[in-house]
Parts: C-alpha cells; structure tokens; sequence
C-alpha cells in the first residue's frame, strides 16, 4: 500500500510545473521529481495523522521513557510508521533502476538495501521498533536538505534563501541525523547482544554512520569550503556533479 501511495504521487509530480533550469535539461527533469516524492515522504511521515512520529506515535513523545528500551519497546503506531517508509525505499529502489539512474545513484540504491533489510526485519519480528523511529528523525533533516538541492537545481534568483536554508539544514543534520545515529551507536556497541537481529542490525547501523559521516564532509564542502572540492563523486545523465552538490 506504501508503495503504491508513493508511485502515485510520482506520477502527480509530473503534472507540477517545473522551473525552466529544470525543464531545459532533460537529466534534470527525473531528480526534481525523484526530490519532490523524498520531499513527500519527509512531510507525511512527520505529520501524517496514521504514521505520524511525534503526534500519532505516542512511544516517543509522549513516552519518552520507552528510550530506556530500545530492544522491546512497542507501538501500533510506531510499527506502521516503519511500515511506511519501508515502502517509500521500496519505491525509490525501483524508481532509481527503472529510470536506469543506477550508476549515478548507485550510493542510494546501498543506502536503501540497507533500510529495506533492517525495516523488514523489525516489522517480522516487532523488536528494535524504537530504535527505527530514533533513525527516522532524520526525515526533519529531510526535509531542508531536499529544499536544498532543489534551490540549487532549480537556480533559484535569490540567494538568500539558500543562504538561509543552508545554515538550517546544517543545524537540523546535526540535532535530527547525526545525534540520533550516535545515541544509537553508542547503545547498541554498549547494550545489545551481538548475535542473531542484534549483529545484523548493529552493522547496518555502523555502515550508516560511516555513509552520514561522508555525505557530512561533502556537504560542508560543497556549502562552507568549496575551495577544498575535489573533483566529482558521481554524474547524472548530464555530466553534472551529483552527490558532492
């Protein structure tokens, strides 16, 4: 159902007007639309009233003790949430190697595999439920870092509000994305066995902190030290910089 819900916003997408940076280059034209769907997941599963995070889910606003058990904490709530962003990175997977866009995203497609294996899990068995709404705050982040790259794609006349989104999205990659993947670090090397779900689910966690660290640096050198750019991590169908920017 997930997934059928993001194929057919993809396909509203197409009906949104476009800005002419964007129509003009035909490589462009599949990311703004691949943008605008992640932007959509962000925004629905933070404010969507059935996987709602911080509303609809009650483990962690209005229980916050329940991050004192991260293994067997539960919520219906809270496993529909991880339900449906499982099925987000499902779409995107297929959208990705649909529009053969594999070898410029190749990254991603690691990235997902990742989230659909650990997510599946969770959902068989009902256990490390809270740690996976811990992992999806960083939709906040998401959320202004989407805004970001389409600022940027779309060559937006006004500076300032990249200039503005820019210092925001580097606060909320902190608070969102990093502090929540390093609690998480810390809790499964000190607190869970490493055997069976636990091992599997604690080396994901440790390629996803050396993945958030990379991606990281390039963000602070493409938007505070450009100057100590190296060259390109990868290219669209338009030779454009893509990961890096």
């Amino acid at each position: 159902g997930s997934v059928a819900i993001f194929a057919g916003l993809r396909r509203a997408a197409l009906a949104l007007p476009r800005p002419d940076a964007v129509r003009s280059r035909p490589g462009r034209v599949w990311r703004w639309r691949n943008l605008l769907v992640s932007f959509a997941h962000s925004v629905l599963a933070l404010t969507a009233p059935l996987p709602s995070l911080l509303s609809s889910c009650p483990s962690l606003w209005h229980s916050p003790e329940l991050l004192s058990d991260i293994q067997d904490g539960y919520s219906i709530s809270g496993h529909l949430l991880v339900c449906f962003s499982s099925g987000y990175f499902i779409h995107d997977s297929l959208d990705i190697i649909f529009n053969h866009q594999s070898r410029s995203s190749w990254e991603y497609l690691v990235h997902h595999a990742m989230a659909i294996s650990a997510f599946v899990s969770l959902i068989i068995t009902g256990r490390f439920l809270v740690a996976a709404m811990l992992l999806l705050l960083v939709e906040v982040s998401n959320i202004f870092l989407t805004v970001r790259m389409l600022l940027k794609m779309s060559n937006v006349p006004s500076p300032a509000l990249y200039e503005a989104n820019k210092y925001v999205n580097l606060v909320m990659y902190f608070v969102f994305r990093l502090a929540p993947q390093s609690y998480l670090t810390w809790y499964f090397l000190r607190y869970v066995e490493v055997q069976g779900q636990g091992a599997f689910l604690a080396a994901n966690l440790l390629l996803l902190d050396a993945m958030i660290l990379m991606y990281f640096s390039r963000l602070l050198r493409s938007d505070f030290f450009p100057s100590l750019r190296k060259g390109s991590a990868g290219r669209d169908v338009d030779g454009e910089k893509f990961l890096i920017d």
